[in-house]
């Protein structure tokens, strides 16, 4: 084997750096081509935010959870669907089937005993009456708005669906469970036992890792692990006979709030930190959350007072109150597919509200059945549904 001299070695050092040398230049002219020199780069910033739940859709919008639920943006499976508000009567165990062409009520539907909520499926494809005392869901088809099969299931006061679609969640609130069940066969896969009373309304965090679950009877506030189908956390609410109800996330996924009856305004609550929430008063019996189709405000009703609050969530206030001219109980409800309607049930006057959004007006007070709870206005645009009387995502 030839020696190789140092004069060799170091001439073949020099072509290799200059090689090197060559490759680095040609791309910082690459870059210079580009408006991109070394120097312009931003720097690499590590997101803080965790991963999604496991196979759930991922977020169109980090700044905003609702960005599917513009309006009229009806995806191809419910498209072709029949406007209709469902309404469940729990004192007359029907539904209430209403044309909101029309305002009037075109079919009143049997079922089973005290029909709490209407809820739609995660796929939209179904909506599920929760029959409390009558231990069962009864599905209905929103492409006929015929009844399709009843399921035996126990104590189904509210519904829920996991952000990934892997299970629903039974809000079984007198038997103080939380209830992991396959969304279609509604098989139980995993019971959660609560040691707070009245479970009931929840939502789900941006990341669907975990959801807040509020207790009416104990008014305490639950936050529960998604994935691992777990109470990872439990406070008192710091209000004497807080009864606490609907729960709703703001669209950038940093703030809880929670109606509250008793204590006649919504909390508000970190939901990352699950820290002490602070109260802010709206009305007697503050009940309903509901998200505005641009994501810019909140309807809120005052169950109590007949009255409607709105707050807005770039201002972090409450702007406006729209009174119902008669007076009334407005409830639960939804907002239309093209958003311009607010549609609430009359709890203890056997009635339906529609309100106009741009103005606050009623434009329609519907005689239905007794005791008129959890009504679903469908179809309503969204990719998925979470569950209780339609929030979308």
């Amino acid at each position: 084997m030839p020696t190789v001299s140092k004069r060799t070695t170091a001439l073949l050092s020099a072509v290799l750096l200059a090689a090197l040398a060559g490759c680095g230049s040609g791309a910082d002219k690459k870059d210079e081509a580009l408006g991109t020199k070394p120097a312009d780069r931003p720097a690499v910033v590590n997101k803080t935010v965790p991963q999604g739940l496991p196979g759930m859709p991922p977020v169109l919008d980090p700044k905003d959870a609702y960005a599917a639920d513009r309006p009229n943006a009806l995806q191809p499976a419910v498209k072709n669907f029949l406007p209709r508000v469902y309404v469940p009567n729990t004192n007359s165990n029907t539904v209430s089937v209403i044309d909101p062409a029309s305002y009037k009520v075109i079919e009143t539907i049997p079922v089973g005993r005290q029909p709490q909520h209407v809820v739609p499926s995660w796929d939209m494809k179904t909506l599920w009456v929760n029959n409390d005392l009558g231990d069962s869901l009864t599905a209905i088809d929103p492409a006929t708005g015929r009844t399709g099969r009843t399921v035996q299931v126990s104590d189904p006061y509210n519904l829920y669906f996991t952000p990934n679609g892997k299970y629903a969640v039974v809000m079984a609130s007198k038997d103080r469970e939380l209830v992991f069940r396959d969304p279609v066969t509604l098989n139980r896969a995993k019971t959660v036992p609560v040691t707070c009373a009245g479970v009931n309304h929840a939502d789900f965090s941006m990341d669907g890792r975990y959801f807040i679950v509020s207790c009416e009877f104990s008014g305490e506030l639950l936050k529960v692990d998604t994935e691992k189908m777990q109470i990872v956390g439990q406070q008192k609410l710091p209000f004497q006979g807080a009864m606490p109800q609907d729960v709703k996330m703001s669209p950038d996924g940093k703030t809880f709030y929670i109606a509250d009856m008793m204590a006649h305004g919504m909390w508000v609550l970190d939901g990352d930190k699950f820290s002490k929430p602070t109260l802010m008063p709206t009305g007697k019996g503050c009940h309903g959350l509901y998200v505005s189709r641009d994501s810019k405000e909140m309807y809120i009703s005052n169950r109590g007072e007949g009255t409607i609050s709105i707050f807005d969530f770039t201002k972090n206030k409450l702007t406006k109150k729209w009174e119902l001219p008669e007076g009334g109980s407005p409830d639960m409800g939804g907002v239309s597919a093209d958003g311009k309607v607010l549609w609430l049930s009359g709890r203890y006057n056997a009635e339906v509200y529609a309100i106009d959004t741009a103005t606050g007006k009623e434009l329609a007070r519907i005689p239905v059945g007794s005791g008129p709870h959890g009504l679903a206005v469908y179809p309503q645009p969204g990719r998925y549904s979470l569950g209780h009387t339609g929030v979308f995502r």
